[in-house]
């Protein structure tokens, strides 16, 4: 998800800066800076509706003002009119604007918070792994409980069918038992059938 952009304003050199970034990381690498301005003090997010208004009309876009200036911002910028503007002073002001950033790079300050960071990432990480351990632990004691039960269900089953199989058996066999002596009275029956027959006949005669 896109997130909406916020108003972010720093002092750099001879300039007030400000620019509309979705976070505050996106500011500082818009404005060059190595340091984290915004732990220093040096940067904010603007509550100013006009730079707001300057930043959102182009965002992404570093607008700049002379620094200590009330005037509107833009993305060329004149420089402030209480510079001395012989080539000396401009040079040492040139010479200053390009060394500041370098004087403020990686502060003990944010090498300790790089350091906590890290430890904390690195102990986030470790809690995910155990977690990940603990529900696969989880996991495979289900598949375990699951396949005793498929197994206990599948022996019931097995010992029930060879129990059927025996009762039908015997069954089968009552009823071949059955058959056979249904056969030997049906040919008993007929002998006797026609013994009686031929007497009836006789005696009608």
């Amino acid at each position: 998800m896109i997130r909406k952009p916020k108003t972010y304003q720093t002092s750099l050199g001879i300039f007030d800066q400000a620019i509309a970034a979705p976070s505050m990381k996106a500011a500082l690498e818009a404005w060059g800076a190595d340091s984290n301005l915004f732990h220093q003090g040096a940067a904010r997010e603007s509550r100013d509706l006009d730079v707001i208004a300057a930043t959102m009309a182009k965002p992404g876009v570093v607008l700049k003002r002379p620094v200590g200036s009330d005037g509107p911002f833009g993305e060329h910028a004149d420089l402030p009119t209480d510079l001395d503007h012989t080539d000396k002073p401009a040079k040492v002001t040139q010479k200053s604007k390009a060394r500041k950033p370098k004087k403020s790079s990686s502060p003990p300050a944010d090498k300790a918070a790089e350091r906590k960071a890290a430890l904390a990432s690195e102990r986030e990480q470790k809690r995910r792994d155990r977690e990940r351990e603990k529900e696969e632990t989880a996991r495979q004691k289900e598949r375990e409980r699951r396949q005793q039960a498929i197994d206990k269900a599948q022996a019931a089953l097995d010992k029930a069918e060879q129990e059927h199989a025996k009762r039908a058996a015997v069954i089968q066999a009552e009823l071949e038992a059955l058959e056979k002596r249904s056969q030997t009275e049906q040919a008993r029956w007929d002998k006797e059938k026609e013994r009686l027959e031929a007497a009836l006949r006789r005696a009608r005669g």
